[in-house]
C-alpha cells in the first residue's frame, strides 16, 4: 500500500513538475548587461561597471531619467560587476519604474520596480532600489553614473523582449 502510494506521489509530481519545468528550461538566465542592451538598444558590452565610460562620445548620458535610458551604476565592494537597468517609467522627478535582470533573483527580469533617487542634489548618484525578497526598497543606497540615453528609441518592443523566456516559475510547497 505505501510503496503504491509512494509511486502515485511521485507521479503526481512529476506531472506537476512537467509544467513548470520546461518553461524554465525554455527560459533565458538573464545577466543585467544581456538584458539591458536587449531591451533598450543601447549597444554596450562588456561589465555593466564599464558601460558609463564606454557611452562616452558613443550615446549621450546625463543626470535625467528617461523612459528607455540605461542606468548605469557603480560597482561596488558589493557589486564588484556594477549593474545596468532600464527606465520603463518616469514618475516623477526622483522616481521612476526600472526594469532589469539578476537583481532580486538570479537570473530573473523585473518589470517595473520603483527606484528612488535619495541623493542630497537630487542628481541620481544615489538610489535604492525595490528588491524582492523584502518586497520594498530596504535600506542599501547604490552609487549611481548616470543615465545612457540610446540614440533612439528602442526598435524592440523592450516589454516583450522573449516574454516566453522572462517568466521564471515560482514553486510553491504543497503538504
Amino acid at each position: 500500500m505505501f510503496t503504491r502510494f509512494a509511486a502515485r506521489f511521485a507521479l503526481m509530481a512529476a506531472c506537476a513538475l512537467m509544467t513548470v519545468v520546461p518553461a524554465q528550461a525554455k527560459g533565458t538566465f538573464w545577466q543585467c548587461v544581456t538584458f539591458a542592451r536587449q531591451a533598450s538598444g543601447v549597444e554596450l558590452r562588456g561589465n555593466a561597471w564599464t558601460w558609463w565610460n564606454q557611452a562616452e562620445g558613443r550615446y549621450q548620458r546625463g543626470e535625467t531619467p528617461a523612459v528607455g535610458a540605461v542606468m548605469s551604476f557603480q560597482r561596488t565592494a558589493r557589486m564588484p560587476m556594477g549593474h545596468v537597468a532600464m527606465v520603463s517609467e518616469v514618475i516623477s522627478a526622483r522616481e521612476v519604474l526600472l526594469t532589469h535582470a539578476n537583481w532580486s533573483r538570479p537570473g530573473a527580469v523585473e518589470r517595473d520596480v520603483r527606484a528612488i533617487d535619495v541623493s542630497p542634489n537630487g542628481d541620481w548618484s544615489e538610489v535604492r532600489v525595490w528588491y524582492g525578497p523584502v518586497a520594498g526598497l530596504g535600506t542599501s543606497v547604490y552609487p549611481v553614473n548616470g543615465f545612457i540615453y540610446p540614440g533612439a528609441a528602442p526598435s524592440n518592443d523592450w516589454a516583450n523582449v522573449q516574454v516566453a523566456s522572462l517568466v521564471l516559475p515560482t514553486l510553491v510547497a504543497t503538504n
